[in-house]
């Protein structure tokens, strides 16, 4: 259970401080409220990987479980259980982040929780969210990948600076989800094209996971 716990927190955080930065710094109104909102989601989950890595993983994200149950590293109930928390965790960061912006006095912060849209429509959504979470989750497989020996140590840092880039090129487009938790939980208070648009936001992350667990497997090193 406690590791099933470690990852509703870790959610949790990733959700809170990445939407909220987004939220707070109105991402996509400039250059520098995008790069500062990819920064956020990035350190999150660098801060995460060393808090929370030794008991959990720190996976924080339905599409990396999934990667690590179809790459053999977790049993059927633990990915289902690590999912569910992890939507757990993302719901109660978005409500709380809702609570916050609809109490601030001062009327200046946008009503959005940071949920995700598809800009350029449902399939340009689909296709940068399946590619995005590809090479997002094929990063996390090979970093925590025991072949890569002491390197092994940094994974968290690889990982945390990939979804850097990865947001840089994902928010133009959808917002930047690559998580299915992430964007169940804001979508649920932001109502409109966000819950609309919510099965872009589980179906193309879970899409990309499964491609990046086929990928790893065809160039994983490691003997079975």
């Amino acid at each position: 259970m406690k590791k099933y716990l470690a990852e509703m927190v870790g959610t949790f955080v990733l959700t809170f401080l990445g939407c909220g930065a987004a939220v707070a710094l109105g991402c996509g109104s400039d250059t520098a409220s995008i790069v500062g909102t990819a920064v956020a989601f990035g350190l999150a989950v660098v801060a995460m990987a060393y808090t929370i890595g030794g008991i959990s993983g720190c996976h924080i994200n339905p599409a990396i479980t999934l990667g690590c149950y179809l790459s053999g590293r977790m049993d059927a109930k633990d990915c289902g259980m690590y999912m569910l928390f992890q939507v757990i965790g993302a719901v109660i960061a978005a409500a709380l982040l809702a609570a916050i912006v609809a109490t601030d006095p001062s009327a200046v912060i946008t009503t959005s929780t940071g949920a995700n849209a598809c800009t350029y429509g449902t399939v340009n959504g689909l296709i940068v969210e399946i590619v995005l979470t590809c090479i997002f989750v094929l990063v996390v497989l090979g970093a925590t990948a025991k072949t890569n020996g002491a390197t092994n140590n940094f994974a968290g840092l690889a990982i945390g600076l990939s979804l850097i880039l990865i947001h840089l090129v994902g928010i133009h487009f959808t917002g930047t989800s690559v998580n299915p938790a992430r964007s169940i939980g804001p979508a649920l208070f932001e109502g409109g094209k966000a819950l609309a648009d919510l099965w872009v936001f589980i179906v193309g992350p879970l899409v990309g996971g499964a491609c990046a667990a086929g990928i790893w497997k065809l160039i994983d090193v490691e003997k079975k």
